[in-house]
């Protein structure tokens, strides 16, 4: 990934008019862009969305061999970059869970590409040096499970608590066999660069927020239910929205009331 270079280093699906507001969606790990088609047709009366596979996923590629220290930003700036050079800017933003994350960071960074924001189950990162270090080895283990045994992978993954929701939900065969189609190296690839414990903590830049942002999480969810109480305390022009009866992947649990609320907050909150 060269942030900068005219051939764009990112494969991007549009959905929409390309003449609408434009929304940017990022997905989570093991997805794609294409998890928020089904959202993006629903929306695109109003949008235009922009759905960019993220390195490691889907059609876009990823190198093991770039340095976990500044891959996560190289891709914050990669992304900013391709906004600017195909003049998508200023635009709406929705991010969930490590596309939150990268999206709560491409907001704090150039708040000016962005009108309003919404991130979905999602942290600014891990706030002490110790604790990247531990989640940092702990993903290591991840990534060998996903090279040796993938389907084995993919269903100790969804055995966590936090897609206990989830796993009840008639949509969960659907994505458990497409998550089974991606490519185990170039997932483990990503967890080992883009993982919560490789990328810069964001705590601190909360306080300089300067674009309306709602914070998402399932009531079940019980993890991300306090760090949203930590971001929103401390982020300005921003508010916790709470999805009843649901847990991480709150938007595909209950994808009607997702798109209600994210139609409501970006047709009538205009930035300032």
């Amino acid at each position: 990934m060269q942030p900068g270079s005219t051939k764009s280093p990112f494969h991007i699906t549009t959905v929409g008019n390309p003449s609408h507001p434009k929304i940017l969606f990022l997905h989570g790990f093991l997805g794609s862009g294409s998890d928020w088609i089904p959202f993006a047709e629903r929306l695109a009366l109003d949008y235009c969305s922009l759905l960019i596979d993220l390195p490691g996923h889907g059609e876009t590629g990823i190198s093991a061999e770039r340095d976990p220290e500044t891959f996560f930003s190289d891709t914050v700036d990669a992304i900013a970059d391709e906004l600017n050079l195909k003049g998508y800017a200023p635009c709406c933003l929705a991010g969930y869970s490590m596309g939150g994350r990268i999206a709560l960071a491409l907001l704090l960074r150039y708040p000016r590409l962005f009108e309003k924001a919404v991130i979905v189950s999602a942290s600014p990162g891990l706030s002490t040096e110790k604790e990247r270090s531990d989640r940092k080895s702990g993903d290591e283990g991840i990534a060998r499970k996903i090279e040796r045994n993938f389907d084995g992978f993919i269903e100790t993954w969804y055995d966590q608590p936090l897609f206990a929701t989830l796993k009840t939900h008639p949509v969960f065969r659907e994505i458990e066999n497409r998550r089974k189609q991606s490519s185990p190296e170039a997932l483990a690839a990503s967890l080992r660069l883009l993982g919560t414990g490789c990328q810069p903590s964001f705590w601190e830049k909360l306080k300089d927020n300067q674009v309306p942002v709602r914070f998402f999480v399932g009531e079940k969810d019980v993890k991300f239910v306090e760090i949203g109480r930590q971001m929103v305390n401390l982020c300005p022009d921003s508010a916790l929205e709470f999805f009843p009866g649901c847990g991480h992947t709150l938007h595909l649990e209950n994808s009607e009331q997702f798109i209600d609320r994210t139609k409501e907050f970006f047709n009538t909150h205009q930035k300032s």
